[in-house]
């Protein structure tokens, strides 16, 4: 990954087309949730056709921590219902590394949903 300038403007007001670190956190949260909720679908023998997640962080300027992120997915699973894909929602909750790396010091809250 070639250069990528960070300044304090960019991660608290305006990005201008440039990447916070938060952002890069982001992006592996939600790769790393869909690969364990991919995981325990397919292990429940209804493997997902479609995952889609979107992870938002908050940063919290005052504290100078990242506080909260809100992990919004929609799946499509051919033959599973909501039950079921709720139980795997919780199931990839607890399997995946980087939200057991930040349970305890940011709030996660999964809002999940079927095609």
């Amino acid at each position: 990954m070639g250069e990528q300038p960070v300044t304090w403007a960019s991660r608290t007001e305006r990005s201008y087309g440039k990447t916070s670190p938060e952002e890069l956190i982001g992006a592996a949260h939600g790769s790393c949730f869909a690969m364990a909720l991919s995981g325990a679908l397919a292990g429940g023998g209804t493997p997902p056709k479609r995952l889609e997640i979107t992870a938002v962080y908050t940063f919290d300027v005052d504290s100078v921590k990242v506080s909260s992120v809100d992990l919004d997915l929609r799946g499509h699973v051919p033959d599973i219902d909501a039950e079921d894909f709720q139980s795997a929602v919780e199931q990839a909750d607890q399997g995946c590394p980087v939200s057991n790396a930040l349970r305890g010091n940011v709030e996660i809250r999964v809002n999940a949903s079927l095609e």
